[in-house]
């Protein structure tokens, strides 16, 4: 089980309290599938992926986005469950989706870097720290299934 501090639980709320997932969804999903063009792969269905302008205006990069963020609310829900909470997920993606579970990593640090570009100064040494502790729980429960 994870120990989360009081700042810790505070800080993670407080950025998805304040994030515009129809913004940063898109963004975070975008920015992976250009910086790491491999993982397109799981993508096929969604048409044209051909280079970073038609990927940000994909409808369906975007729609995928905000539903991963929005999955994410899970998580900040049952902070001392995570792994549970993503049993289900953790299946999927290893047993019908076959991802990498590498890739949950890489999304990861995109997300990162997308919330960081929009919270600028308010996005401390110290906020970093407990999102990319928050991020990592959740990666290693979605990787759950492949160990």
């Amino acid at each position: 089980m994870v120990e989360w501090t009081d700042f810790e639980r505070a800080t993670i709320a407080d950025i998805f309290s304040k994030m515009d997932y129809e913004v940063v969804g898109p963004a975070t999903l975008a920015r992976c599938l250009i910086v790491y063009p491999w993982t397109q792969r799981y993508f096929g269905s969604f048409g044209n992926l051909y280079n970073a302008a038609t990927i940000q205006a994909n409808p369906l990069v975007a729609k995928h986005g905000t539903t991963i963020l929005h999955g994410l609310d899970r998580a900040l829900k049952n902070m001392d469950n995570i792994k549970q909470t993503y049993a289900e997920l953790s299946v999927l993606h290893s047993e019908k989706l076959h991802v990498d579970p590498d890739n949950f990593k890489l999304l990861s640090d995109c997300l990162t870097v997308v919330v960081a570009s929009r919270m600028r100064k308010e996005f401390t040494a110290e906020v970093q720290a407990a999102f990319q502790k928050f991020l990592a729980v959740v990666v290693s429960s979605l990787g759950r299934q492949y160990h």
